[in-house]
């Protein structure tokens, strides 16, 4: 498999490694995310100043509103973050580069 192939299928794993520990293995109840996010996400999570961050993220992303989040409802976030983190290494180049 390709670097990106390998990318794709480490998110799905890594989505239905925590679905899966309640049964469902197609959604993340809201704790499931919690979990998810305090563990893969800690460095993000730090720079919340919301205590009750990851509840409204979740909220936001529950397109449905079925307090649960399928994988199509927990790629945005992903999207998200990674384009916020091109924007700061793209920064971070410019900066280097004068």
């Amino acid at each position: 498999m390709s670097e990106l192939e390998i990318c794709m299928e480490k998110l799905i794993l890594l989505f239905h490694k925590y679905a899966d520990e309640d049964g469902d293995k197609k959604h993340l109840s809201k704790k499931e995310f919690k979990k998810l996010v305090e563990t893969e996400l800690p460095t993000f999570l730090k720079t919340q100043k919301n205590p009750k961050a990851v509840e409204c993220i979740m909220k936001d992303l529950d397109t449905n509103k079925d307090d649960k989040l399928s994988f199509e409802e927990f790629l945005p976030l992903v999207a998200g973050l990674s384009m916020a983190c091109d924007k700061c290494y793209n920064l971070q180049q410019k900066h280097c580069k004068k």
